[in-house]
């Protein structure tokens, strides 16, 4: 199974250690399905990832250590084709990366823009508790790691 997680769920998943983000990118890292992204998700991931508003939450040696994860494991899709279907132009390269890495799943929180379609071809377009409902369970839980940051399992 290939997922598309949108940068908000990347960021959720540093923020609230054993979330339902948290435990997807989990299940990731354990094997359970192939992530798919792409340079222009990194470079987004490091962009949003150094607003004020945010390092309060994220140190940037753990956003960082996330994005080399993305980028030496994920499969990263290029030349992204052109799509213009959200009302938020600026999400519509997690639709392109949907289509060229022939997502089965897009993940987000995103309820106005993307939630709303529901789906975009062939890729079903779900929150992050639905997507842990559709893997059958949940991944395992995690516990904070002493500061602020990535969690440490169990």
């Amino acid at each position: 199974m290939r997922v598309v997680l949108d940068t908000n769920i990347l960021c959720s998943a540093l923020i609230e250690p054993g979330g339902p983000a948290d435990r997807l990118y989990l299940a990731w890292r354990d094997g359970i399905f192939t992530l798919v992204s792409s340079e222009e998700q990194l470079d987004e991931f490091r962009r949003v990832t150094r607003y004020p508003k945010v390092r309060r939450y994220i140190e940037p040696a753990v956003a960082g250590s996330m994005c080399n994860e993305l980028r030496h494991l994920a499969v990263l899709v290029t030349k992204l084709p052109a799509v213009e279907v959200s009302r938020d132009p600026a999400d519509n390269f997690l639709l392109a990366m949907a289509q060229l890495g022939e997502a089965d799943f897009l993940v987000t929180g995103d309820k106005r823009d993307l939630l709303s379609l529901r789906a975009f071809r062939r890729t079903k377009i779900v929150t992050a508790s639905r997507m842990l409902e559709h893997l059958g369970g949940k991944p395992p839980r995690t516990k904070k790691a002493k500061g602020r940051g990535r969690p440490q399992r169990k």
